[in-house]
């Protein structure tokens, strides 16, 4: 199983939230975009343990099961498609969340989240996960 992790899942997995973390454990591959990337960076800013979070980030990056997928002309205009039913069923999601989920749909991969509003999007496969937050 392929799956494209968001920053909900990666950070559901540090926490040692047990589904997220098999789910991670037994997939073939893991995908990052640069969405997430930036997503998880501006909350370690937020905390007090930026190093210690980007040491543990560059070790699951660095993960032979993990690789990168760019942002580009075919994900934007997917990113619109997916605005654009939203926005007209009257279901918005955040932006990045839609940029995230435009690559999911682009690369043919099953979204890993704990973010329920992925669920709106059904041109996707949404593999979500409760938190004991949500």
């Amino acid at each position: 199983m392929r799956f494209l992790v968001d920053t909900s899942a990666y950070s559901a997995f540090l926490r040692g939230h047990e589904t997220v973390a098999e789910e991670i454990g037994r997939a073939d591959a893991l995908v990052v975009t640069p969405i997430v990337l930036g997503e998880l960076l501006a909350g370690f800013r937020k905390g007090t343990r930026f190093d210690q979070n980007l040491a543990r980030l560059r070790d699951f990056l660095g993960s032979p099961r993990v690789r990168w997928v760019p942002l580009d002309d075919e994900t934007a205009d997917r990113y619109s498609t997916l605005h654009d039913s939203l926005r007209r069923a009257g279901t918005p999601v955040p932006a990045n969340d839609l940029w995230i989920a435009a690559s999911a749909m682009q690369h043919g991969l099953r979204l890993l989240t704990t973010d329920p509003h992925f669920r709106r999007i059904q041109q996707i496969v949404v593999d979500l996960h409760a938190t004991d937050a949500s």
